[in-house]
């Protein structure tokens, strides 16, 4: 079967990159860790800033990775088993994680942290400029 683009329009000029980035995002969803996104006040004239905030309660700040790969801000977490201990009855899984979230140009990563259980990173993005440009019509007879 195959898949309508959905940026398809003859005026969508180049956006092939995006339909591919969604594609990405759909399939690395899987729910695990709980996120949010939220839109910070905006201080002073300063860009927009988001925060994401991921329920990473049991890791530490060793066993998490925040990174940018290409247009990407990914966040990893990796856990071990502790051998030592003997469960009589285990609910709580050491596991390993990938959040993966595109950005868009321009989105800047501010910085990371962690309290509580909850890891913030914090985003700027910034005006675009408003960029007019005229361009030269060349005549041929």
């Amino acid at each position: 079967m195959s898949r309508v683009p959905s940026l398809s329009s003859p005026f969508l000029l180049g956006f092939d990159e995006i339909e591919r980035a969604l594609d990405r995002v759909v399939k690395g969803a899987d729910g695990y860790p709980p996120y949010n996104i939220e839109r910070c006040e905006r201080e002073n004239g300063q860009p927009e800033k988001l925060r994401i905030t991921l329920a990473v309660a049991g890791f530490t700040r060793d066993q998490l990775d925040v990174t940018i790969e290409e247009n990407q801000l990914v966040i990893r977490g990796r856990q071990q088993d502790d051998k030592a201990r003997q469960y009589i009855h285990r609910g709580i899984a050491a596991r390993h994680f990938q959040r993966t979230f595109v950005l868009a140009e321009g989105m800047h990563v501010l910085g990371a942290d962690l309290r509580n259980g909850l890891l913030s990173v914090d985003l700027a993005r910034p005006e675009p400029e408003r960029i007019v440009k005229t361009i030269a019509i060349n005549e041929h007879e």
